[in-house]
């Protein structure tokens, strides 16, 4: 088993990280602004996006790109390199980080389900693919 390459886990996660920006903004743009807009103010807190909620939005996209790839480095040693174990990382980080959130949101009924379901199914397409462009990236140490 190598070491995991640090500096390939980071820079594999910030591509990844940008992948997330750019698809987030696209589905968020396209067709998630309004149902969620429609959502929130039903529950009495219209939507305001502020500078630094987009600076948050950011680092937290960069964030889980480089936790995402460092996961697929995790898993690497077990499963093989390749695509097939990167949409396995992207998919579990999906499970812990999006699904579960979700199925407590829903248990509240605070938000439509429909809503919650392509929010999440959005989720899921969207870290599968981020976390295939890190894990392209990543290389392992020579030994």
């Amino acid at each position: 088993m190598g070491k995991v390459n640090c500096s390939r886990v980071i820079l594999g996660g910030l591509l990844a990280g940008v992948v997330l920006i750019i698809l987030g903004f696209a589905a968020y743009s396209i067709y998630l602004e309004k149902p969620w807009s429609s959502a929130l103010e039903a529950l009495g807190h219209p939507m305001s996006v502020t500078s630094w909620g987009y600076v948050l939005a950011i680092v937290f996209s960069l964030v889980t790109g480089i936790l995402a790839v460092w996961l697929y480095a995790a898993i690497r040693p077990r499963y093989g390199a390749g695509p097939k174990t990167a949409v396995t990382a992207g998919g579990i980080f999906w499970i812990i980080g999006t699904l579960f959130p979700a199925i407590s949101f829903g248990s509240m009924g605070l938000f439509p389900s429909r809503l919650l379901v392509i929010d999440t199914l959005t989720s899921l397409v969207t870290l599968v693919v981020a976390t295939l462009a890190g894990a392209w990236v990543y290389k392992e140490e020579a030994k």
